[in-house]
């Protein structure tokens, strides 16, 4: 039975990588500012959940954004009522 992560699939997705080091990079400058403005108000929220699937999951900044400025301001809005 094959799997789906074959050698040649893995050497692929290697190579890929170390010729577009300039896309990781920019990716990587992209989405660590998202991401830390997005643990960081989910710490202050005290939402324990968001905390950890924000920390885990890798959605190049979208899950984050979506939190920030959606998410969170509804939680914000529930407290100051």
């Amino acid at each position: 039975m094959e799997t789906f992560l074959t050698d040649s699939f893995i050497d692929t997705v290697g190579n890929s990588l170390i010729k577009n080091q300039s896309l990781l990079l920019l990716l990587a400058f992209w989405v660590l500012p998202w991401k830390g403005w997005a643990l960081w108000r989910a710490a202050r929220l005290k939402d324990k959940c968001w905390f950890i699937a924000l920390l885990i999951l890798n959605t190049l900044a979208i899950l984050e954004i979506l939190y920030i400025f959606f998410f969170s301001k509804r939680k914000s809005l529930k407290k100051s009522e």
